[in-house]
């Protein structure tokens, strides 16, 4: 039956009202298609993990500009051949203090990292901490931390 979610229909659901906050030591992984109209589902993905772990708002804002920031430096490089398969991975890595956030998309051969004084990077580094970046095996990575209080 259409829109059954009950305990015979095989949907698997999060208990409605639970609000277990991730545990230190959990990964959330998101994958999106490696397009900027799918940067509201980042987002949004970013700002209620983050309101789970009880961040500030001044902190919730601070982390989903970086996110944001990181994945626009990321979609920005040059692209495989094969760009249209693309997806656009976010790691979220939920630490004692922090919460640590990669993202990365495949790139193409001629992909090259902005240099750290670029507008991108300062944008990075005002909003998280522990900021860095790579290309390698044809994936450009983006990681950065966000410390909570």
């Amino acid at each position: 039956m259409p829109g059954n979610t009950g305990p015979d229909s095989g949907d698997e659901m999060t208990p409605a009202g639970d609000t277990t906050p991730p545990a230190v030591g959990d990964v959330i992984e998101l994958t999106v298609p490696a397009l900027s109209t799918y940067l509201g589902v980042v987002r949004t993905a970013t700002a209620g993990l983050a309101a789970r772990l009880a961040f500030t708002f001044d902190e919730i804002e601070d982390l989903r500009i970086a996110v944001d920031e990181a994945c626009v430096m990321v979609l920005s490089l040059p692209r495989p051949t094969a760009a249209d398969l693309a997806t656009l991975t976010c790691r979220f890595h939920v630490l004692p203090d922090a919460l640590a956030v990669t993202v990365s998309a495949p790139v193409g051969s001629t992909a090259v990292m902005p240099v750290e004084q670029s507008f991108a990077w300062q944008v990075l580094t005002a909003h998280a901490t522990h900021v860095s970046g790579a290309i390698d095996a044809g994936r450009a990575s983006v990681g950065l931390r966000k410390p909570r209080k």
